[in-house]
This record gives C-alpha cells, sequence and structure tokens, in this order.
C-alpha cells in the first residue's frame, strides 16, 4: 500500500483542473483571481509533490501529459462532488436590506440618537437612510419605510401615527430677556423666523394663544426645520418649533420656550409603508422598534 502525500492541497488541485480545462495558465489565473506566475507556481509544486509532470509546456501552448490526463479523469469527477456537498450543506445567510426615509428635524433629534438599539438588535439588517427630504405628505417610492408628517395618509398606504405636531414658540434666552409685552400684547422688536412649509403658522399660534404680535414683525423664511432652529439659536428671531423633536435644544439652553402657549396642528407623525409590505420580516421589526421609541399620545 502505497504512502498518501497529505501536503497536496484540495487548493492545488482546483487551479489544476481550470488550467487543464482553459490550458492556459493567463486564463486560469484570470478565473481565479491569481497571478499567471502563482498558477505556474503552485502547478510547479503540484508536480513536485506528484513525482510526474501535468503539462507539456511551449512559449505559445500548454497541454495535459498522460498521467496529467490520467490525474484530470480521476480528479475533476471529484472536486465537482465536494463543491455540490458544501453547497447543500451551506447554510447561505439571506442579506436583508431596509430602505428608510426620514425627515431631517426629525431624523437628527429623535431617530439617529435612538438608531444604535435598533442596530444593535438586529445586526442582519443592511440600512440605508435617507433624510434629504424635508416635504410632508408624501412616501418617496425608493423607501421601504417612511417617518414623515401627513394631515391624512393616503389610504392606499399602511400608516401608524406615532405623534401629533405640537410646535413650540423658542428663542435664546437673551431673546427671551428682551420680550416686553403690555396687555395681551407683544410692544418689544419680536423679529420671527418661518418655515416657507408652514407661512400661517405663526398667525395661528397667534389667534389661539390670543397673544397679539407686533403689527409689523419682520420675518426670515426658511426651507427646512433644522434652519429654523439654528436660525432661533443665533438669535435671529422666535421659531415654531416641534415639541417632541427640540428637547436637547431647551435641554442645553440654546433655546428656551417664549410662551407657555403651544399650536396644536391637525397634522401628525405617521410610520409609514406600502401595504403590501406591512408584514415582511425586516419592516415588521421596525415597525414595533419604531412604535415603542416614538409613539407619544400625549
Amino acid at each position: 500500500m502505497g504512502t498518501v502525500n497529505r501536503n497536496i492541497s484540495l487548493r492545488a488541485m482546483r487551479v489544476f483542473c481550470v488550467a487543464a480545462e482553459r490550458e492556459s495558465f493567463r486564463e486560469t489565473a484570470e478565473l481565479l483571481f491569481l497571478t499567471s506566475s502563482a498558477v505556474s507556481h503552485q502547478i510547479k509544486q503540484l508536480e513536485s509533490d506528484l513525482g510526474f509532470k501535468l503539462f507539456e509546456r511551449t512559449p505559445r501552448s500548454l497541454h495535459l501529459t498522460a498521467d496529467g490526463t490520467a490525474l484530470y479523469d480521476d480528479i475533476s469527477p471529484l472536486i465537482a462532488d465536494f463543491d455540490s456537498v458544501i453547497a447543500q450543506n451551506t447554510r447561505v445567510q439571506q442579506s436583508r436590506s431596509l430602505r428608510i426615509s426620514v425627515q431631517p428635524f426629525f431624523a437628527s433629534e429623535l431617530f439617529v440618537p435612538r438608531l444604535p438599539e435598533f442596530v444593535e438588535q438586529n445586526p442582519d439588517i443592511e440600512i440605508s437612510i435617507d433624510t434629504s427630504d424635508e416635504s410632508p405628505e408624501k412616501h418617496p417610492r425608493t423607501a421601504d419605510v417612511s417617518l414623515r408628517i401627513f394631515k391624512t395618509p393616503p389610504d392606499v398606504l399602511a400608516c401608524e401615527r406615532l405623534f401629533p405636531l405640537r410646535l413650540l414658540p423658542a428663542g435664546t434666552p437673551d431673546f427671551y430677556d428682551a420680550i416686553k409685552i403690555r396687555g395681551s400684547k407683544i410692544v418689544s422688536p419680536f423679529p420671527l423666523v418661518i418655515h416657507e412649509s408652514r407661512p400661517k403658522a405663526w398667525r395661528e399660534w397667534q389667534r389661539s394663544s390670543r397673544i397679539k404680535l407686533p403689527d409689523h414683525a419682520n420675518g426670515i423664511r426658511l426651507d427646512s426645520m433644522i434652519a429654523v432652529a439654528r436660525a432661533a439659536e443665533q438669535g435671529l428671531g422666535a421659531a415654531l418649533v416641534p415639541k417632541q423633536l427640540s428637547n436637547s435644544w431647551f435641554e442645553s439652553s440654546a433655546l428656551v420656550q417664549l410662551f407657555d402657549h403651544e399650536l396644536v396642528t391637525r397634522d401628525a407623525y405617521y410610520l409609514v409603508c406600502r401595504a403590501e409590505d406591512r408584514d415582511k420580516d425586516e419592516i415588521r421589526l421596525f415597525r414595533e422598534w419604531a412604535l415603542q421609541n416614538f409613539t407619544d399620545d400625549t
């Protein structure tokens, strides 16, 4: 009984089989993502281990020897069977992905700070987050799930209400100290920071609070809630900011609440997805987590 050379590797046998089929070390290297010199070295090592030549080499051709042909006929089916067994017994973990669209201020102030918990609980879900779309009343086609403001979500979407949009008047501490009120009217300078998507919000706050704004209050208009809050933080005026999204600003005293009255709008933040996708595993997991973290009925 002959001794078995245990130095011969399965990898070398794979390289040999491909080289035998291609009759080219260059093509073998390209297929196996190796260099031509690496292929040549493995074949020479295999010939040394086996004790016979596998290929006849000329400057322009490569052909199997008789011994090489016999080895290929024996080993090629075994390599194929081995690959088949490995494939049948390997669990391929299906990668899962989730595309989330979140309005920018919600993302920066509430969603991203709490996101690590979801990532830790679901490490196999690849998450892509789009925060570029400020617009309300829409579920982007490219998103699997979105967190957005709606008055009334469309019936074709699966929607779950998170919390109502409540707007608080906010400004810097110095701005607050400079406010003067006579009766129920603000008589000191009171420049307004206005979100372009809610140009009438200050008027609605004035009506519901019964606190009259100056007759000719100057204003600056901005197209995102992040910019609105930053403008107020820089002392450019008073801004109406979402109550549930502004806690960090108030806790740090970057902003203070200027009046007790808050404007309760008809809008609310919703968790939204396509109805047919509602029970997909990754969306179900996200829905359950979001409802635990962002629901506020107060």
